[in-house]
């Protein structure tokens, strides 16, 4: 297979890592947290979020055997209220965020994955150029930025459970339950594509290795002549 078709299937691949990626940073089911049932034929409010907003449901439980469990699940009716983070200035925390800790996971992951997207824009201008004829060498600065931008990705995602489990294990909040949304499975498959393409740009931009001794050889006799 030709060197320029494997770097066209490979962009393809890079794609679709950025949608997901791109995908998990804009939407804000990467977590859902419950609160302990009290008691039924009542309501209680179940929470998701994202890393700019929080949304909290109030779902109306009438079966017992929820009681004592966990709110949910976040499929259920109910209405729904969402209020964005204040990261960046000062204010109100959003309630969710009863730890001062809390706030710091999220605005750490937050940036984080403002970075991996800086990376895949300056990976993509770095790959367009590197379609015109003699400007193959950009493969490897562009098979950098896209391998950056997968570990930036990962690193967000890690952040990220490590906010969510230590609010579940903190005696200062509600939460008793939690489970990982479709949000934080985009930002998980960004980071395998991203970073997997990375490094096929990489290996790519390498000089081609001679199928067997004998080239060597042969470029060798070519060089003395």
């Amino acid at each position: 297979m030709h060197k320029r078709t494997k770097v066209k299937m490979t962009f393809f691949v890079i794609l679709v890592g950025m949608a997901s990626m791109f995908t998990a940073v804009v939407t804000d089911h990467w977590a859902v947290l419950s609160p302990r049932v009290e008691q039924v034929n009542a309501t209680c409010e179940a929470a998701h979020f994202g890393l700019w907003r929080l949304c909290k449901k109030a779902i109306y439980i009438s079966e017992a055997d929820y009681n004592g469990k966990g709110c949910g699940p976040i499929s259920l009716p109910g209405a729904e209220n969402c209020t964005y983070f204040k990261h960046f200035t000062p204010g109100d925390e959003s309630e969710i965020f009863e730890v001062k800790t809390q706030k710091e996971y999220n605005i750490s992951a937050a940036a984080i994955a403002i970075f991996s997207l800086a990376f895949m824009i300056l990976g993509t201008l770095c790959l367009l150029c590197s379609f015109k004829k003699g400007n193959d060498y950009i493969l490897k600065p562009a098979g950098m930025f896209f391998a950056f931008a997968g570990l930036c990705a990962i690193i967000s995602v890690e952040v990220m459970r490590q906010s969510v489990k230590r609010m579940i294990e903190s005696e200062d909040t509600i939460w008793i339950d939690y489970s990982y949304a479709w949000s934080f499975a985009c930002a998980c498959a960004g980071f395998c594509l991203l970073f997997l393409s990375g490094l096929s740009l990489l290996l790519l931009s390498m000089p081609r290795m001679p199928q067997n001794p004998w080239e060597s050889c042969m470029d060798a006799e070519h060089e003395v002549e």
